[in-house]
């Protein structure tokens, strides 16, 4: 059963209205109807303005009580008609409330594509109901990326571990297998293994980074950035890339370890799309209140297109040789710069490569 109490509370308040209105209208009669002489009583103003009228008359003073009775009998239906009217009123006016909430009790994960659509003119129940339509917009918009971001999790996992039932079966039905093949099998399913650990904590990252609980101290991006640069001096010279460096003060309030590893997948990606004989670039300032973090590659051309599609999980450009990445980096990348309020802006080189820049809330 249906509880009509915001009706019932708008019916009152019409209600109240006419009745506070109707005793305003009374007492104001009642003020000027004082000094007006009855029905009965024959005026003693004589009808020439030039001579003074005689004392009024005590009759003409007294307060007739029978002014009140026609005006408060009407009030008093009045107030019982008010009723009726409220109600008729709140309904009409609750009515498109009605249907919003008939149509919203209708949506659920399998229509959530479905939109309110209310039509007439604008008026705070039309932007009500288009407040709701962007809102359910947005939530379409993440159960989509929720169910794909599954799919693709479920694909990822489910290749390690397909390789890894086949390594173990692998031993099992060759009636000749030697422990020299039972060693380099396990060899093969502890590298198995370690992936899947990377692609678990990066899963894990990236889930916690989108819940937003970070914890807030004071990070030097210079700090961060040239550390992670020292760290892939070997990486670097393997691949026959070089590196640029412009490193400045660019200090913020952040989570020390979300931002160590932004930093960190910044430059993995940097390093592992490029070209031999490339080059990295890193440069970190402080910029009209925010601190800046950019870092530039050369390496394959990358469609403009495509650049958005990048920041998104599992998504990769290609597949290279030693390519063990999940394509959960810059998806990382996006979710622990949302965490901090930083503004993320990424651009294809016109050379090939990428140019990624991060503007976080400097620290005063």
């Amino acid at each position: 059963m249906r509880v009509n109490r915001l009706r019932w509370r708008l019916t009152l308040l019409y209600c109240a209205a006419t009745v506070v209105s109707g005793v305003v209208l009374l007492l104001m009669i009642v003020v000027l109807s004082r000094n007006l002489p009855p029905a009965d009583v024959r005026a003693p103003f004589p009808s020439r303005p030039d001579i003074m009228p005689p004392a009024v008359p005590a009759e003409f003073r007294e307060f007739r009580s029978d002014v009140l009775i026609l005006p408060g009998l009407a009030l008093a239906i009045m107030a019982v008609l008010s009723l009726g009217v409220g109600w008729v009123i709140a309904g009409r006016v609750l009515r498109p409330v009605r249907t919003m909430t008939t149509r919203l009790q209708q949506i659920s994960g399998r229509n959530v594509h479905e939109r309110l659509a209310v039509p007439g003119p604008r008026d705070e129940f039309k932007d009500l109901a288009d407040t709701v339509d962007g809102l359910l917009g947005r939530l379409e918009t993440a159960l989509d990326g929720h169910k794909r971001f599954v799919a693709n999790a479920a694909h990822e996992l489910r290749t390690p571990l397909t390789l890894e039932h086949a390594l173990l079966e692998e031993p099992l039905i060759d009636p000749d297998a030697t422990l020299e093949a039972y060693r380099e099998n396990f060899e093969r399913l502890i590298v198995v293994s370690r992936e899947r650990g990377r692609l678990l904590e990066s899963l894990l990252t990236l889930a916690g980074s989108e819940h937003g609980r970070i914890r807030a101290e004071l990070v030097d991006l210079a700090d961060l950035a040239g550390q992670a640069l020292r760290d892939r001096t070997a990486e670097l010279d393997r691949r026959g890339l070089r590196s640029r460096t412009m490193i400045g003060p660019a200090r913020l309030q952040g989570d020390p370890l979300l931002i160590t590893r932004l930093v960190a997948n910044l430059c993995d990606n940097a390093v592992h799309y490029n070209v031999p004989g490339g080059i990295v670039e890193v440069t970190t300032r402080r910029d009209a209140g925010r601190a800046l973090l950019v870092v530039s590659n050369t390496g394959p051309v990358v469609p403009s297109a495509e650049v958005d599609r990048l920041f998104e999980p599992f998504q990769r450009m290609r597949r290279v040789a030693d390519d063990n990445h999940p394509g959960l980096g810059l998806s990382i990348v996006r979710a622990i710069a949302v965490a901090h309020d930083a503004a993320l802006t990424a651009a294809a080189n016109p050379g090939g490569g990428l140019t990624v820049e991060i503007a976080f809330p400097a620290a005063p």
